[in-house]
């Protein structure tokens, strides 16, 4: 009896150990459930974003020089993004979001939602991030397709875009 009810044990034991390992590589691959405080000061999650379309998640410093040249770049090719949901995410205070959003003028694309995470961290701590900026690109059922740490080519990141 003891060995039969064992045996169920470790059976029980290792599906669910099994289980679990797989549901944890899903979530990596998966858009992580971030919040964010936008510069208007309502909160943003990441259950908020429209399915079936792909998503571009920056994670950025508006202090950071790399991140001015891409946003710089990003902006000139804005409009080229507009079949994604864009989302930029810092963990700096909310007015130097709101300066940010001032500076290039996101209010002109509904596509695109800037915030910050504050002191959460969690995006940063999901991404093991060292440096800023940050990219990553999902697909229309929230898969990671890419990621780019510091550099990001926008011409591979719109080419690889345009494949979803």
């Amino acid at each position: 009896m003891r060995r039969k009810l064992a045996l169920i044990l470790l059976v029980l034991f290792t599906g669910i150990f099994f289980q679990s390992g797989k549901l944890a590589a899903q979530a990596e691959n998966a858009v992580p459930s971030f919040a964010m405080t936008l510069s208007n000061g309502q909160y943003f999650k990441s259950a908020d974003l429209p399915k079936g379309r792909p998503l571009v998640l920056i994670y950025f410093a508006p202090d950071c020089d790399h991140c001015h040249t891409l946003m710089n770049a990003f902006f000139q090719w804005a409009d080229e993004f507009r079949d994604a949901d864009v989302v930029m995410v810092t963990f700096k205070p909310v007015q130097e979001v709101a300066s940010f959003e001032k500076a290039y003028q996101t209010y002109r694309y509904t596509n695109i939602k800037v915030g910050t995470e504050g002191t959460t961290y969690f995006l940063r701590l999901f991404y093991k991030l060292q440096n800023t900026p940050f990219t990553a690109l999902y697909d229309r059922k929230g898969k990671l397709v890419s990621t780019y740490r510091k550099e990001t080519p926008l011409n591979d990141l719109l080419r690889k875009l345009k494949q979803l």
